[in-house]
């Protein structure tokens, strides 16, 4: 069996091994698209995908809408190349179900890919007629947070947008540049409306992008490559909506164990690829079944019903609120937990740490006791049912490949959403924070797996940080074994409110996150025995 819209053909092999095959004419629905574009999207990996793709695919399927998405890739134009154009745009979507079972269906919702190069006049063009269509509806992007930014850390912006700022809206290279011009072209075909909509996993990513698009117009109008008139028409939301949404689904790389899987069954070239990027991609995608996509209402040009397809459809401040529920609450601080802890205690799989007892309470006690007094409450998502599906389902999926060495990168940059969001509540709530346990267990694990040592006092490698360098210097003298050689290396640390949001020592909780280091710093298996005592 093939992944190509011939080797569809072969319905009964494709039944016979479980893989359910779109009912809508592939073909039709791929010509309708490209005649009459509505939805286009930047960003072709694997979430979009399996999660994008899937919303679009299940529009199709109950007759919800009658075009699918045309896909746009703007960093690594080997996936359009070695995944999107042998497979007729074809996607095998493999969501892995906790139980070991996997629901394998083809999408054929995504119907064109679309190399963003601006060099090549016959994509460029392609790009141009679509954005010019004024039944064109949304744009959505998911390039990573990393794709909206336009300077460095310093302030200046990076060498290849000062590059596209100089070359203007005829030569640009970088996604900002990219969708900035084919707006701007838009806006000179008659300025039709449109959503311009990020569903990248990032705090406000509405207005990140919104910024990004509107900085690139500003300087082009200032070297005179635009005017006027294109910055009011990005700046009136009624024209151009730039909503904010908050996107989770767990979608790690292609499993070695599905592609075998799917291979057994028939299915032919399935075998990932590394491209010229560094991208590990597969014809195939695997990830959890549990997903959430909540957006902002806010389309002047119409949109797909994307609420039939289980889409939450809100307010802005309900996408906030949702975000800050997940971020601060009911995930992320529980998975920060488990890596900078399975790290130290020698586990490589997440799924592994809940069958671990201290580790199972402690993410229970930071999520499900200590979070819901201060909690975010959305109103359209239960943060109780969200974070008891996130310890009782997603995180303990053993088919989930996911490692906390992954988890714990960057970890500098997030414990002050993840932690110091609750902290501060506590404060504001109780006038201190003293009545929390296992926020500060957490702390103090990753202050202890700072030390690049394990529980047994074998050296590890720290996952990448842009603060490791300046963290472990200011814990240098500090040995495992010898509690004697901590000094109060900690207390420059945990009283920087630039890390935490709040001086930990102000908050009630850095004596305790320094006891609890000390202990587990005492002897071998220390770690472990700190989790049992302040877990029993």
């Amino acid at each position: 069996m093939k992944l190509t819209r011939e080797g569809l053909k072969a319905e009964t092999a494709w039944k016979e091994a479980g893989i359910s095959l779109p009912s809508y004419d592939i073909a039709a629905v791929a010509d309708r698209t490209k005649k009459a574009p509505k939805w286009v999207h930047f960003g072709a990996g694997n979430i979009f995908r399996i999660f994008i793709g899937g919303i679009a695919d299940s529009l199709l399927e109950s007759g919800n809408t009658d075009t699918g998405i045309t896909c746009v890739e703007t960093f690594d134009f080997d996936v359009a190349d070695k995944i999107y154009a042998p497979y007729d745009n074809l996607v095998l979507a493999v969501t892995l179900k906790s139980d070991g079972s996997t629901d394998k269906r083809v999408l054929g919702s995504l119907t064109e890919a679309i190399k963003a190069r601006s060099s090549v006049a016959a994509e460029w063009d392609r790009l141009k007629r679509i954005f010019t269509d004024p039944g064109l509806q949304m744009v959505s992007f998911t390039i990573t947070e990393k794709g909206y930014a336009l300077t460095g850390a310093d302030g200046a912006y990076f060498p290849f947008i000062k590059t596209d700022i100089d070359n203007g809206p005829e030569k640009p290279v970088s996604a900002m540049a990219v969708v900035c011009a084919l707006l701007n072209e838009r806006y000179k075909a008659g300025g039709a409306p449109i959503a311009v909509v990020s569903m990248d996993n990032c705090s406000h990513n509405g207005e990140k992008l919104r910024r990004a698009i509107v900085t690139m117009a500003d300087e082009w109008r200032k070297k005179g490559f635009t005017g006027e008139g294109f910055a009011s028409y990005l700046t009136d939301e009624k024209r151009v909506a730039f909503p904010w949404s908050m996107i989770d689904k767990i979608t790690p790389r292609p499993a070695d164990s599905v592609c075998s899987e799917l291979e057994k069954l028939g299915v032919e070239d399935m075998k990932p690829v590394i491209t010229s990027k560094k991208t590990y991609i597969a014809p195939f995608v695997n990830a959890e079944g549990p997903q959430y996509l909540v957006i902002e209402d806010t389309f002047p040009n119409g949109r797909p019903p994307l609420e039939k397809a289980g889409v939450y459809m809100t307010d802005r401040e309900t996408v906030n609120k949702v975000e800050r529920m997940k971020v601060t609450t009911c995930l992320n601080p529980l998975h920060t937990a488990l890596a900078v802890y399975g790290c130290v205690l020698g586990y490589t799989l997440i799924a592994d740490e809940m069958k671990d007892a201290e580790l199972r309470r402690l993410v229970h006690e930071i999520g499900l006791v200590e979070g819901m007094p201060v909690v975010t409450d959305p109103g359209i998502l239960s943060p109780q049912k969200f974070a008891d599906e996130v310890i009782n389902v997603r995180i303990p999926n053993p088919f989930m490949p996911d490692t906390p060495q992954r988890i714990a990168t960057d970890t500098s940059q997030k414990v002050g959403i993840r932690y110091g969001e609750t902290i501060k509540s506590y404060v504001e709530k109780y006038g201190s924070a003293a009545k929390l346990k296992a926020i500060p267990l957490a702390l103090a694990g990753w202050c202890r797996y700072l030390l690049a040592r394990d529980d047994e006092g074998n050296p590890f490698e720290l996952s990448p940080d842009p603060m490791i360098p300046d963290l472990t210097a200011q814990l240098a003298g500090i040995t495992v074994g010898k509690p004697e050689t901590y000094t109060g290396q900690l207390k420059p640390i945990l009283s920087n409110a630039h890390i935490f949001g709040i001086d930990l020592y102000e908050a009630g909780i850095g004596g305790l996150i320094e006891a609890m280091f000390l202990e587990q710093i005492a002897a071998p298996h220390a770690v472990r025995a700190t989790l049992k005592k302040y877990l029993a």
